[in-house]
């Protein structure tokens, strides 16, 4: 089992990168082989709309430090996508990769039975927030889970913990999120 994970937040250690890593390390000791991507270290553009990726292309024509991350997680067998919400959403980090899976979809993608170039793959979406309402930002994981399915990750989970973040002085992972975590990681595993 290959499982590539990506990290959305601009800190390294942050919140979301913890529990990401918490999976990945559970996971690890299942015997899985893993690699980690933090975005925000990386060098890349957004989706330039220019559908080379649908005339002639499989692949996103733009060659930065994301051509790598896109060709991992065309690889992989899971994916781990972990962002903190900032201002009611995804990192734009995060959402810059996003964009860029629109190179995953065949030309025909709106008609296609299979509108993905991926071969079906887990997904861990990992989420954590400040604010300690959990009915605020609910909405971020079912907005992107369409999207997601549509790009071929055909079992979805989410990790999500709130009222985690510096703003608030709680910055440390709460013990029942970790164990959401390694749970995921067990069930990718399965």
């Amino acid at each position: 089992m290959k499982i590539v994970s990506l990290l959305g937040s601009p800190r390294t250690n942050g919140n979301s990168a913890t529990i990401a890593r918490h999976l990945l390390q559970t996971a690890a000791g299942l015997g899985a082989e893993t690699q980690t991507f933090e975005l925000n270290r990386l060098a890349y553009r957004g989706c330039q709309a220019c559908y080379a990726c649908k005339q002639g292309r499989e692949d996103c024509v733009l060659n930065d430090d994301l051509t790598e991350v896109l060709a991992a997680v065309q690889d992989a067998d899971a994916v781990v996508l972990a962002t903190p919400v900032y201002y009611g959403d995804i990192t734009a980090q995060l959402k810059g990769f996003i964009d860029r899976t629109f190179s995953y979809l065949v030309p025909n993608y709106l008609t296609a039975p299979q509108p993905s170039r991926l071969t079906p793959k887990k997904l861990v979406f990992v989420l954590t927030q400040g604010h300690p309402d959990e009915a605020l930002f609910a909405d971020v994981f079912p907005r992107y889970e369409q999207f997601l399915k549509w790009m071929g990750f055909n079992e979805i989970s989410l990790v999500r913990a709130c009222g985690i973040g510096p703003s608030n002085g709680n910055d440390c992972v709460p013990d029942a999120a970790l164990q959401q975590a390694a749970e995921a990681a067990r069930h990718l595993m399965a």
